[in-house]
């Protein structure tokens, strides 16, 4: 008999803002996903941007999942292996990965401003968020124009994406197919030394053996890089599920800007942590309406979920039993 493997799924958020329904649907997802196969869950707090990063975020998200009644089996408040579980407690692993990416020649300094990337409006966009695909402007420097730069400008460092076409196969998604070179050569860390959530997270998910990722469909397109770099760094891979996200019921995206959408606004009207999981399942399709029930009382249907839709929608029986 094959050696059975324990699947090992992680939630990780930002300390950065309040949690919203959205975060709490892929919190409950990633949970749903490990407790029906009877993997382990892992909580991960993802704060490497220390300047938007607060303790007290990080101390009501815990609130909040404990509050929903999501339990973990390893994280920053009970330990484990693989600890610790904190991203800014586990900058040597990410010194180490740059290291190896360096010495394999995949690095180079970047000393374009965001001012300059601004400008090539005429670029074919990359990722959403970051706007146009990088050009290239600073891959092929000599020696004596970064040292010149260097006199002026602090650089950032770009991972030399290789010229293959991604694909995989998606638990959310299905097959995902992305062209080479896809948003161009990306930043591992910024001119002011923080480490990008690209490599983080990667570094992070071997080192902490995660088998499956679950997350929101807005990620989609950072598995290319994910892929990237796992491949440069001859790291594992985990299988992926990218999910719809959660939009309000007049089509707009969540933020956790909202506090109205958030779970701490909901506890504070006294709405029971069971009518809130009961909405997420009725969101998500788990059942017809938002009758309340228990998170683990969902884990049997959890295979059930249609994860193809690009969003989930909220209805108005949702908004009219959270009085949003």
């Amino acid at each position: 008999m094959g050696e059975i493997t324990i699947r090992r799924g992680r939630f990780a958020p930002t300390p950065s803002g309040h949690m919203h329904l959205g975060n709490a649907m892929t919190a409950l997802l990633v949970w749903l996903q490990m407790r029906s196969c009877k993997g382990t869950v892992i909580l991960r707090i993802e704060d490497l941007d220390q300047a938007r990063a607060k303790e007290a975020y990080r101390t009501m998200i815990l609130e909040d999942l404990q509050w929903l009644g999501l339990d973990f089996d390893e994280g920053p408040e009970i330990g484990g292996a693989f600890s610790p579980y904190v991203q800014s407690l586990r900058s040597d692993s990410y010194e180490r990965a740059l290291e190896k990416l360096q010495n394999k020649g995949l690095l180079y300094p970047c000393f374009c401003s965001r001012a300059d990337l601004a400008s090539l409006g005429h670029a074919p966009h990359g990722l959403a968020s970051e706007g146009a695909a990088y050009p290239g402007t600073c891959s092929a420097l000599s020696q004596s124009e970064i040292a010149q730069r260097r006199q002026i400008k602090t650089p950032s460092w770009r991972f030399r994406l290789p010229i293959t076409k991604t694909v995989w196969r998606d638990g959310g998604v299905g097959v995902c197919h992305y062209d080479a070179n896809f948003g161009g050569d990306f930043i591992v860390r910024r001119a002011d030394g923080v480490i990008s959530y690209q490599l983080a997270v990667v570094v992070d998910d071997a080192a902490m053996a995660i088998t499956d990722v679950l997350r929101g469909r807005d990620l989609v397109d950072s598995t290319p890089r994910q892929l990237a770099l796992s491949e440069a760094l001859e790291l594992p891979v985990p299988r992926f599920t990218h999910v719809p996200l959660v939009i309000a019921h007049d089509g707009q995206r969540l933020a956790k800007r909202d506090h109205a959408l958030s779970l701490g606004a909901l506890r504070a009207k006294k709405i029971s942590a069971e009518a809130v999981i009961g909405c997420l399942a009725q969101i998500c399709g788990l059942q017809p309406d938002c009758t309340p029930v228990k998170a683990q009382d969902l884990i049997p249907l959890y295979n059930k979920i249609d994860f193809r839709q690009n969003a989930w929608r909220m209805s108005e029986a949702v908004v009219r039993r959270l009085s949003l």
